[in-house]
């Protein structure tokens, strides 16, 4: 994967984070319409991609694997709030430990939705991990900025967040390529933890913000053009 895909994880992140200077108040429907279209790009990825390459070894256990991800990911909203989501909370709690938890559960998932890039040609889940990071880093630095963390700790854990989607790549990498022992030999049942958390990731963006589990017109244009787009990503491919 080119340098400039790696810059792109990053950055999307980080400027998708501290962009929360720029905007006062916490309902940005520009955000929540790009956070719709990454949720169905990443599941149209998903079906598309990343689950017939995870069965193409013959692994009958990824399944297994896949419900461990979908699993493993409720676990880890019970530390982030969902942020990952896109979703912006209040927080009460004591202010200096408030990061903590938070931040290791987001760190962990954005460090596993960077792994499926060692594998094959992923230059449309790259696209679509960038989108999905942006609204995500906004919330985390919103909430961060509202539990009254200053701005350079703010920016500080936004970078970090920013930096483990590119680290995932590189540890994936090295894992795929046999540099870390034998663990390639287990690629796709990490393939299939990673397609769990996916799952579970696309579809609470695209039901659980709606009203009613209903869309209105726009996000129904943004979902639409993001499963269009993965399909015809898709499509080229063949």
């Amino acid at each position: 994967m080119g340098y400039w895909k790696i810059l792109l994880l990053f950055f999307a992140a980080f400027f998708g984070g501290t962009s929360v200077f720029l905007f006062k108040g916490d309902n940005h429907k520009t955000l929540k319409l790009v956070l719709s279209f990454s949720g169905a790009y990443l599941f149209g990825i998903t079906v598309l991609h990343l689950i017939p390459d995870a069965y193409h070894g013959n692994d009958n256990y990824v399944g297994v694997f896949i419900l461990v991800g979908f699993l493993f990911q409720i676990v880890l909203e019970q530390f982030s709030d969902g942020i990952e989501h896109g979703h912006m909370h209040k927080h009460p709690h004591d202010l200096a430990v408030f990061p903590i938890g938070i931040m290791i559960s987001l760190c962990l998932h954005a460090f596993l939705e960077g792994m499926p890039l060692a594998q094959g040609n992923q230059d449309q889940l790259v696209y679509g991990i960038a989108l999905h990071h942006i609204p995500a880093a906004f919330a985390l630095a919103t909430v961060l900025l509202t539990n009254k963390q200053g701005k350079n700790k703010t920016i500080f854990f936004v970078a970090v967040f920013a930096v483990m989607a590119p680290a995932g790549y590189f540890f994936s990498d090295a894992l795929s390529t046999g540099n870390i022992g034998n663990l390639q030999h287990y690629f796709n049942r990490i393939m299939g933890v990673v397609i769990g958390i996916f799952l579970h990731i696309s579809t609470t963006i695209l039901f659980e913000s709606s009203a009613d589990h209903r869309f209105n017109m726009r996000k129904m244009i943004a979902v639409l053009a993001g499963v269009a787009i993965a399909l015809l990503g898709f499509l080229k491919e063949l």
